[in-house]
């Protein structure tokens, strides 16, 4: 481990407040458990030398204007965190009826309680970062929406570091039965640091969720988070995932259907250059009959960089009638870059409808020289290519908003790669 890390944990032992229990039993599970290496399957293709080398110094200041800039069409209330730090007033915003959003430091000492009692339930404690996160955080953000009520407008969490900075920020959102919200969480900022970023989503009977995670940190950024569901009777998720690559960014996901007829859809797809890297591990357990589940993840690595991508579906003994489909499309730009993917069916149910698979390509060059010879630039042709690549993912985005204010920074993006 790290000096910093072992001094955030020396820090952690001697923190009492209503968060203690939870924070003791991290702590304990932490030093019961080795730290990741390359022998370690679940990291086996990702170097942490990035956090054993991260020396927390005084982060710098700096301005959010520009991260927090409106989305057109987007209609939202902003939550934030700088450099972990939540910064929003809640006595400021417009709640719409049916929502309420607290810390939990703030809380009366029964809400506390109930806050504390499904603290890293739905969250797996296989996660090692997640358990760090765990034992450093020092609040919990809780969102809850009330049954039947339709949140309108979204929320946008979006967590901003500076230079030196680490944040380790955690959320809580709980969605009652027939409700419905739309939440974008946004992870930004391309100067050294480093960030665990969690968030749990307690999905009742009913209820829709509309998700995206924005894992946008770039440079020297370490960014190692999640985001974890737990979907009741007929609840309806549709998550979609964008990140880009940097010194270290892994985001874990699970999604656990826990009630019966739940539907579950994740699109992904990230974009790496240089010497990026971005590791997606998406773990999804169904446990009750008649759930489905249908995963897509694209990936576009060029120069050096590197992805990693692991999606397993576990299909238990009495999850029968369920359909589970998880599909990997990867093009690699560069005979440099690399790509390690494993998808993973652990099936036994007999009675299910189950598919995966796994392609990896390189960008294809008749039809990037039919481009060119036809009038258009080599890098406007390769543009045109690896957005037709990723654009299907893109438009299937539920917000039309969100998907043409990515477009543009997909399209910078794809200006610094090259087919190598």
């Amino acid at each position: 481990m790290s000096e910093w890390l072992n001094q955030a944990i020396t820090q952690a032992h001697g923190v009492s407040d209503w968060l203690s229990p939870k924070r003791d039993q991290a702590l304990a599970a932490l030093a019961d458990i080795r730290w990741p290496t390359r022998k370690t399957e679940a990291w086996k293709y990702t170097s942490l030398r990035p956090v054993e080398k991260f020396s927390k110094t005084a982060p710098a200041a700096f301005n959010t204007s520009q991260e927090l800039a409106q989305i057109e069409g987007f209609e939202c209330l902003d939550l934030v965190f700088e450099n972990g730090q939540f910064v929003t007033d809640l006595n400021k915003l417009a709640l719409p009826q049916g929502l309420t959003i607290q810390l939990a430091s703030q809380a009366n000492e029964a809400t506390q309680a109930a806050i504390l009692a499904k603290f890293s339930s739905i969250k797996p404690e296989r996660h090692v970062f997640g358990l760090l996160n765990d034992a450093l955080t020092q609040d919990v953000l809780v969102i809850e929406v009330a049954d039947n009520a339709n949140i309108v407008p979204a929320l946008r969490l979006t967590s901003v570091l500076g230079l030196a900075a680490q944040a380790h920020t955690r959320v809580f959102v709980v969605l009652g039965e027939h409700a419905k919200l739309t939440i974008s969480e946004h992870y930004v900022g391309n100067e050294e640091s480093l960030n665990t970023g969690f968030v749990e989503y307690e999905i009742g009977a009913d209820a829709r969720l509309e998700h995206y995670r924005f894992a946008l940190q770039t440079g020297k950024a370490v960014s190692l988070g999640g985001s974890h569901f737990q979907l009741g009777e007929r609840a309806d998720l549709n998550s979609t995932l964008v990140g880009f690559g940097s010194d270290l960014s892994r985001v874990d996901v699970d999604m656990v259907h826990a009630g019966e007829n739940a539907y579950a859809k994740m699109n992904a797809f990230y974009l790496l250059d240089g010497k990026e890297l971005f590791d997606l591990h998406a773990t999804v357990e169904h446990a009750v009959p008649n759930g489905t589940t249908l995963e897509n993840v694209r990936i576009i690595a060029a120069d050096q960089s590197k992805a990693v991508f692991n999606g397993r579906i576990h299909i238990h003994r009495d999850a029968q009638k369920t359909l589970a489909e998880l599909n990997n499309r990867n093009l690699l730009m560069s005979n440099k870059a690399e790509i390690n993917t494993k998808p993973e069916l652990e099936i036994y149910a007999d009675d299910v409808r189950c598919a995966h698979g796994a392609t990896v390509a390189e960008i294809d060059k008749k039809a990037l020289y039919y481009m060119q010879s036809r009038g258009i630039s080599r890098s406007k042709a390769q543009e045109l290519l690896n957005f037709g690549f990723i654009n299907e993912l893109i438009d299937q985005m539920p917000s039309q908003a969100l998907a043409e204010w990515l477009r543009p920074q997909m399209r910078e993006k794809f200006a610094q790669m090259e087919v190598k």
